[in-house]
């Protein structure tokens, strides 16, 4: 992430691009349409600073590096994750766009509770093994 900061002029000026979904001083957030079409033109042979332009960014206030690094990012999770990847948020590591609990399986509901209880055991052990630590040292006093 680059060290600029948009300035409220500017943020105005991204935010009506129609392939931006949000601007804040530090990031713009590109819609999923258009990484996909960016990530599509490149395959084709446009450069990422061809791409941005047409789009209409303005390069000298995202920055020259923006276009270069965005396409890297999105080309990464095209490959790994295919158009999908880049339509669904995924915000996060290694995200894979956790859905929410409304649409959850049963199935998933079960895995999540499972390894919920998995974790309240192991916690319950180390908190059983604490306690019996502090009575030793209490003892040993």
């Amino acid at each position: 992430m680059s060290k600029r900061l948009f300035t409220s002029t500017q943020m105005r000026i991204l935010d009506s691009n129609p392939n931006v979904v949000h601007v804040t001083e530090k990031a713009i957030s590109y819609k999923p349409e258009f990484k996909l079409q960016a990530v599509q033109l490149y395959q084709d042979g446009c450069s990422p600073m061809q791409i941005f332009l047409e789009a209409g960014f303005d390069i000298t206030m995202i920055g020259a590096e923006t276009p270069k690094k965005g396409l890297k990012r999105w080309r990464k999770t095209f490959d790994r994750y295919g158009k999908e990847g880049l339509l669904m948020d995924r915000r996060g590591k290694s995200s894979t766009g956790r859905p929410s609990s409304k649409e959850l399986s049963t199935e998933e509901k079960l895995k999540r509770a499972e390894a919920k209880i998995k974790c309240l055991e192991a916690e319950n052990e180390l908190l059983k093994k604490l306690d019996a630590l502090e009575r030793q040292a209490k003892r040993g006093h």
